[in-house]
């Protein structure tokens, strides 16, 4: 039974504009884990299922439909124990690889570097590669950046003409080593923060594709690891700028209930476990404040990006799965986790430029479930994506969320907003999991023609999507109602909407 519906009001200042909404805030990760790569994006080209040099044909029409800014590639623990040189030239002579961070199984390396850039071009995204710190060389990485994006005649240039592609491509995006706090190489602060600064000044930019070089950062919030990093290229307090010899700095953040050990299930949770859970999401808001307040402390004029390279829920595997393959259903509370985030990466748009949610395919808190007999299943999480596409290179407005209800403190309406090309979008969430909501749209500073609402909800926030039942939770009209001070619109419990408006 819902209980009696609450009230709140927006206040949002159209005519002030922020931060530009980098697109990448809506950035993808694949990882060798699992069936992400194998059985997710990549089938071969033996496979009866649809797919072009062996990648899956359905997966990639419906990520484009996401305009997916950018995927991160090959990991993760993964890129850290990965060899690139192994995963290219003639498929049938690469040596496999035992991968021991994920499930211990075998790999034959036939999904390389000439792949992912395959499914790159064909999502549309821009290559985000992480290098090998942990277990390989200053020279391994600089050769790769050579391999795919110099021109001319070198011996990389030889050997990628070789294997078949004669112009470099395009890879703008770098990370060098992946949590070298732990399963990157268990190194301290200090000690990554130089090898940093080493790999920085071998990763060179080739003719004019420009390297944007992300240093590894902290878990959650570690404020003595970005410190690290910070002091390795600049000073607090004195005149000049970071060296620019990278030019981000990421961190990682899971939401989870629980222990690491036992996270609690994707789809059986109490009505406490999903408060939990959406405290948890709220936080990563006070994780990026304190990033954010010591990267301008030493980069008062923002140099240097935040990158959240890692986010997401965890939760525990779905039983009968293997433990190391990570596969975890996705239900209408992953949906919210998603829209709360992105409400906050919109408000730090101005220091945060890009995110990574972990994974796209099969793999955590997924895009997309699929099966090896060509199944597909889009999961709520896709549908907060796909609704908000038009925050892609958006300009950031302010939004006061000054009336609302609480629960134990906690806001249970959460919203942000963006202007471009003649339209507004706002976002918001009702995240009380009982009751409805009536939401006073409270617009400031430009008056609003014609607004479509689009409503992401579900009988219970436990419901998700299967092959049997694909449109469980699916986007459906909401209806937008004129009020004195803008626009009206009734969320029902635990439901996630979107308003757009023309200028």
């Amino acid at each position: 039974m819902l209980s009696e519906a609450s009230t709140a009001r927006v206040v949002i200042d159209l005519d002030v504009p922020g931060a530009t909404i980098s697109r990448h805030l809506y950035g993808h990760f694949a990882e060798h884990l699992g069936r992400c790569i194998y059985g997710g994006f990549y089938v071969g080209e033996d496979s009866s299922i649809p797919n072009e040099g062996g990648i899956r044909l359905d997966v990639v029409e419906a990520l484009r439909a996401l305009e997916i800014p950018n995927l991160r590639w090959p990991g993760g623990c993964f890129a850290d124990e990965y060899h690139w040189k192994d995963g290219i030239g003639p498929k049938a002579d690469r040596p496999s690889m035992v991968n021991t961070h994920w499930g211990n199984v075998e790999e034959n390396n036939h999904f390389g570097t000439h792949e992912f850039m395959a499914l790159c071009e064909l999502l549309g995204a821009a290559p985000y590669v992480n290098g090998n710190v942990g277990s390989g060389t200053v020279r391994e990485m600089s050769e790769w950046v050579e391999y795919l994006t110099r021109n001319g005649d070198s011996p990389m240039v030889r050997e990628r003409k070789a294997n078949g592609r004669d112009e470099p491509w395009k890879v703008p995006f770098w990370g060098i080593g992946n949590e070298t706090w732990g399963c990157g190489g268990n190194m301290r602060a200090d000690a990554y923060a130089d090898l940093a600064r080493q790999y920085a000044t071998f990763l060179k930019d080739h003719g004019d594709n420009k390297l944007y070089r992300i240093a590894a950062g902290a878990a959650d919030d570690d404020l003595a690891w970005t410190e690290a990093l910070l002091k390795a290229v600049s000073c607090l307090g004195c005149e000049r700028g970071p060296k620019n010899l990278f030019q981000a700095i990421s961190f990682h953040y899971y939401t989870f209930v629980g222990t690491w050990d036992h996270k609690g299930s994707a789809t059986e949770f109490s009505l406490d476990e999903y408060y939990e859970t959406i405290r948890k999401a709220q936080d990563v808001d006070r994780v990026i404040r304190g990033h954010s307040a010591l990267m301008d402390a030493y980069d008062p004029e923002r140099k240097l990006g935040l990158v959240l390279d890692e986010w997401g829920t965890w939760w525990d595997v779905e039983p009968g799965t293997n433990p190391g393959f990570l596969y975890q259903q996705n239900a209408m509370r992953d949906a919210l986790v998603a829209s709360l985030h992105f409400d906050v990466f919109h408000k730090h748009a101005e220091r945060l430029v890009m995110a990574n949610i972990a994974q796209t395919v099969n793999v955590l808190q997924a895009m997309l479930l699929t099966d090896d007999e060509g199944g597909l299943v889009r999961t709520p999480t896709y549908h907060v994506f796909e609704m908000n596409k038009g925050h892609h290179d958006a300009t950031a407005v302010p939004v006061h969320v000054v009336e609302q209800p609480t629960y134990e403190s906690m806001e249970l309406v959460s919203a942000s907003a963006s202007v471009k090309d003649g339209r507004a979008l706002v976002s918001v969430s009702n995240l009380d999991p009982t009751a409805p909501v009536d939401v006073v749209l409270d617009l400031r500073g430009a008056q609003v023609r014609e607004s479509i609402g689009r409503l992401l909800t579900a009988s219970k926030p436990q419901s998700y999507n299967t092959l049997g039942d694909p449109e469980a939770v699916a986007p459906a009209p909401l209806r937008v109602e004129p009020e004195p001070r803008g626009l009206r619109v009734t969320l029902p419990p635990h439901s996630f909407a979107t308003v757009s408006s023309a200028l």
